[in-house]
């Protein structure tokens, strides 16, 4: 995958998410250079417990995403329950009410177009494991933009119909397991 220098990872799961993101984020190393962005969804009348159990694992500093905030190399932010997670052209994050997309807030589509805009073929987008079709129209948007799409193998996720649903809207995405993806990221941003 010879493409321009990542500048960004954007990472979409819903069912089955908590074993997938365990899976990868704690394999990235604590010289990870680029920012994570992830959304997961979560029902609006929660907290996202997998902030407070991916910070005890990872090595690098995981947190709940706020409104204007800067993005820096090496933080995984998460979407809060109830908001949309978009990237400004200008690096900084934005939270957003808007409507549901994919019956979702946040949406992994509202995400990755967002980031697919602000980074353009320096964006990875992962989409993992989930029981709708979320994400399969981001994750376009990526390549669109020249960026790397990466969806997880069908055959080791908890639920497939964001795996399939993605697949079909990009057929040249590059399907791998979840250690092929954390190998994958962690080579991002080494020389």
């Amino acid at each position: 995958m010879s493409r321009s220098p990542a500048t960004a990872v954007a990472i979409g799961a819903s069912a089955g998410a908590v074993q997938a993101l365990l899976a990868v984020l704690p394999a990235l190393p604590a010289s990870f250079p680029l920012p994570v962005l992830v959304v997961v969804h979560v029902p609006p009348d929660r907290d996202n417990v997998l902030v407070p159990l991916l910070r005890t694992k990872c090595r690098l500093a995981v947190k709940e995403a706020e409104d204007k905030e800067p993005l820096v190399g090496g933080g995984v932010y998460f979407a809060p329950s109830d908001y949309h997670l978009l990237v400004e052209t200008t690096g900084h994050l934005a939270l957003s009410t808007e409507e549901h997309v994919n019956y979702s807030r946040p949406s992994i589509d509202v995400l990755f177009e967002s980031a697919a805009d602000a980074f353009g073929a320096g964006l990875v987008g992962v989409v993992l494991s989930g029981a709708n079709h979320d994400g399969a129209a981001g994750l376009k948007a990526v390549v669109e933009a020249g960026g790397v799409a990466i969806i997880q193998d069908r055959a080791e996720a908890y639920a497939t119909a964001m795996p399939d649903a993605a697949l079909q809207a990009c057929p040249t995405a590059s399907v791998m397991t979840l250690d092929a993806i954390a190998s994958y990221l962690s080579s991002l941003g080494t020389p």
